[in-house]
This record gives C-alpha cells, structure tokens and sequence, in this order.
C-alpha cells in the first residue's frame, strides 16, 4: 500500500475490528463469570443453611430432610461424596473452603454444589432449571423454620447472624407490617401466612415478603435484581479501550510519517539557508517516499543549475576578456591609422569581434533556455536526409577544402523512411553545432549518415581529424570546457556547442555519445533518440 491515508484507513479499520472482536469476547467471557456469580449469590445462602442443617443428623434424617426440601423447592437433591460428584481440583478446593460452587450443566440448567460435612467428605447436590417462585417460598420457609426457634425479640439479631454465617447473595430484613411497602391486598395476604412477592419502584427489582405466625414481623429478602447481561461500566471499559488502540495506531502509523516530513522540512530549511548539498533520505514507494524522492532531484537540480550558472558567470567573464580587448585595441589602433587600408582592415576586425560576441550570447541564451526548465518543443515529422542536406549546404562554404559526405548508413531509402518525429529547429541546432564542430577539427572529410528502425533513429557525424582522447570522451560535453590537445582552443568556439546538442538530445528522451570513427579515424558523435516521441 503505497497511499499514507489509506494506510491509516486500513490500521483504523483493523483496531475497530479488534476491539468489535475483542469486546464480544470480553463481554461473553465476562457475561459468563458474572452469570455463575449470580447464581451463587441466590443459592448460597439456601444451600449454607440446608447444609448446615443436614450436618447434626444422621443418614434416617438426612434423607428424610432431602425428600421433604425437594418436595418444597422444587427441584431435585441428593448426597453425595466428593470422590463421585465429577466435579475438578479447583471445584473442590473452593467446596473445602467453604463456597457454593454453581456449575452449568445446560442451556437453562445448573448444578448447585456445598460441602456437608468436610471430615465425611459428603456434598449437597441440587439441579436448578430456573430461579422460580417456589424457590423463593422455599427459602423463606427455611429461615422462618430457623427464626421461631429463638424469642421473638432475639429474632432479628438470629437473621443477620444467618445472613452473614450462610453468606446469602441478597438482603435478608426484619420488619414490621406497617413499614413494608405493600398494598392492601398483599397486607391482608401476608396476614394469612401467605408469601408475597413485589416489584421494586424501578420495575428492575424483586422483593419477597412472608409474615412469621406469632410475629409482629414480615419478613423480606430483597431487593433481587436481574442480572444485566451489558453492564455500563463494562461498556465503558470496552469504549475506553477501543479509543486507546485506535490513538495508539493512529500515533504509531502518523509518527513515522511526521518524523519524516520534519526531516523533508530540516533539509529544505538547509538549502534555504545556503547548503545545497542537503538531501533526506528516500525510502518507501509511498506518497512521503516519493516526495523525499522528488525533492532531492529538485535539490540535486537546483545545485547543479546554479553551479553552471556560477560557471556560466565565470567562464562568460573569461569569454568576454578577449573579444572586449581586441574592440578596445581595435577602437585604438583606428584612431591612430594612417591610411583608409589599415582602417578598413581594422574595423573588419572589430566586425568579427563583435560577431563572436552576439555569437557567444546567442549560445548562452540557448543553453539557458534548455537547461533552466523544459522548453517549448512542439514535435514534428522531419525527412532526415533532407534535413542533412540542408545543414551540409549552409556550413560547407566554411571549409571548402573539406569534403561533406552524406546519406543513410546501409542501403538507400525514400523519403518516407526517414521521417523521424523531432522539433525541427532545435535538431537542426544540434546537427549544425555536430558538423561544424567536425569542420573545424577535420582534414579533408566529414561524414554525416543516419540509421532509422521502427523504434529509434540514429545520426552520426564522423570526420578525419586527430580524434578526442577516450578519457575526454564525457567531459567534452561540460558546458565552457574546451581541450588543450589537437582540438585546441585556437580552433575557434566557446564550449557551449556540445552542451547545447546533449540537451537538445535529452529534451528528445534521447543521448548523446562520442566514440572513434573506424572509417575516418577522427571523432564519431552519433545521437540516438525514439523515432516516435510519446
């Protein structure tokens, strides 16, 4: 993925999905405690004091008492050891410690287990398919059975004591008839021993009422609550932590990205600032990848461009010396002449100084205007070979002992054939800078051939003169450079013509070579571009 934002979009969706993932989970594992939790609440306390209460008795009895609790509550119980009750280590060591262990046993059943007797190793065992009403008289039947064993005014002081020793889930309250909030028909209901059961003010609570015969008392267990199976706080926790993995990913995919911008912005503060040799690390193919790419070409082009603009500067000064020196010899000498022949032959002079001037300033503008940006090429079909002989015409007057040999490399071909797509004007440029730079270097000839395919093009100038040494071969084309060897400087130019053909050629998607003409023995420069431009 080379997009940034659709990187993010991508972690963003990954960390929503986990924690989506994550929650479920987190709140059916949860869901699941919680429920096991709440059963036990409801059970414990019953199954404490039925258990508590089968300890004393013998077999006869406890039998007796399981026959006559299944009938009341409602749901089957039995005895049996430790050893056969199929229950783990964990189960049990939490039954030796005095716990109600709840177990599921089904989709609506669970198996309720206490501990009777630990040096018997005997266990309480009742299957409870649903938390009923019945179950819920039976509780209060088993309590009331423990209160009316004390007086009446010790028997509040007796059911805190149970609710704490047999650790019921729910509260367990004395009061008296005129305090309960009860309406008539539950008061005269409590008042025939009856158990009522009424909803909380909320609707979300139960409460159970049962009047003690003999008693002022009623007594109510409650409030019991339904167990919410997306409790807020857990939600919250859920909510919270996917905001947290969404900030860290976003932290952690972002980081990167701005601690490589500062680093594109550290090296642009360096170039402003007169460092042009600064550059930022390029890697990645994404979108900050690609700039870091783009910005160091445009730092690499902007050294280099002003570094031919301060060696433009340089070497046009240099340039400028000779030129402006024989005008100002020249204006000298005209003053002083003694006869109209030596002043015409002066001013000539001067004619040609200032030829070579416009001369030099036509070239630097010319390589300027290729160099500094992409110039206004507007491609066109060219006939090569008329283009070819058109440049030998115009140059041949200026060695007329030369010879200029032109035509296709291999066998003859029409004018259809040669039709390449170039800028007409700047190839003509290029092809006139080749030849007369081969006209001032050859002896007796120069040759211009062309090679085209149905792919590329191929020009090439060759002359037989002393040739360029293979380790000048690149360095021909630096911009003011002019060698010291055969092809000296008294050979006339000012070093541009060989920059001005390989930027032509560039803007051309093609390149420029110089090699060793096999034929003529001299210098071989051939231009190969796309004979269809894109």
């Amino acid at each position: 993925m080379n997009s940034i934002f659709l990187r993010i979009y991508v972690g963003m969706l990954a960390v929503l999905v986990l924690v989506g993932l994550l929650g479920v989970g987190t709140l059916h594992l949860v869901n699941e405690v919680r429920s096991d939790q709440y059963r036990e609440d409801l059970a414990r306390g019953t199954f404490n004091l039925m258990a508590d209460n089968l300890q004393p008795m013998i077999d006869v009895e406890r039998r007796r008492a399981i026959a006559t609790w299944s009938r009341l509550l409602g749901i089957p119980l039995q005895i049996v050891s430790v050893a056969d009750s199929g229950l783990d280590s964990t189960s049990r060591s939490r039954l030796l410690r005095g716990q109600v262990v709840v177990k599921l046993i089904g989709p609506h059943a669970v198996q309720v287990s206490t501990l009777i007797s630990e040096s018997q190793q005997l266990l309480l065992v009742g299957e409870v398919r649903q938390i009923s009403e019945q179950l819920a008289r039976a509780t209060i039947f088993l309590l009331i059975d423990e209160l009316v064993r004390f007086p009446v005014d010790e028997q509040p002081q007796r059911l805190a004591d149970i609710k704490q020793s047999k650790q019921f889930g729910f509260d367990l309250r004395l009061i008296r008839i005129e305090d309960a909030n009860l309406d008539v028909d539950q008061r005269r209901r409590i008042d025939e021993s009856d158990t009522v059961m009424a909803l909380g003010k909320g609707g979300d609570t139960i409460h159970v009422y049962s009047g003690i015969v003999d008693t002022p008392w009623v007594l109510e267990i409650g409030p019991l609550y339904q167990m919410n199976p997306y409790p807020p706080q857990l939600l919250v926790l859920i909510a919270m932590l996917g905001l947290s993995l969404i900030g860290v990913t976003v932290y952690f995919l972002v980081r990167p990205l701005e601690r490589r911008l500062r680093g594109l912005e550290g090296a642009a503060s360096l170039i402003a600032s007169g460092k042009l040799d600064a550059r930022v690390a390029a890697h990645g193919a994404d979108s900050v990848g690609r700039l870091a790419s783009a910005f160091n070409d445009m730092a690499e082009h902007l050294q280099r461009s002003l570094g031919i603009q301060r060696e433009m500067v340089r070497a046009v000064s240099h340039e400028l010396r000779t030129p402006l020196a024989r005008l100002r010899f020249g204006l000298e000498m005209v003053e002083d002449a003694s006869n109209e022949q030596d002043r015409q032959r002066y001013l000539e002079g001067m004619d040609s100084d200032i030829h070579d001037l416009d001369k030099l300033v036509d070239e630097m503008l010319t390589y300027a205007r290729l160099e500094q940006g992409a110039p206004a090429i507007n491609f066109q079909p060219v006939n090569l070979q008329l283009l070819i002989e058109q440049v030998a015409d115009e140059l041949a007057p200026l060695r007329a002992e030369v010879q200029i040999e032109c035509g296709p490399s291999s066998a003859a071909v029409d004018a259809g054939a040669a039709l390449v797509e170039a800028e007409p004007r700047y190839l003509h440029r290029a092809l006139q800078n080749l030849v007369s730079n081969a006209l001032r270097h050859a002896e007796t000839r120069v040759r211009i051939s062309y090679q085209i395919d149905d792919e590329r093009c191929c020009l090439s100038v060759e002359d037989d003169g002393p040739g360029v040494p293979e380790d000048e071969w690149e360095r021909i084309f630096t911009p003011f450079l002019r060698l010291d060897d055969s092809r000296t400087r008294s050979s006339g130019g000012h070093g541009l013509g060989l920059s001005i053909v390989r930027r032509i050629i560039y803007w051309h998607a093609g390149r420029s070579q110089l090699g060793h003409s096999e034929a003529l023995g001299g210098a071989h420069f051939s231009l190969v571009w796309p004979r269809r431009q894109a």
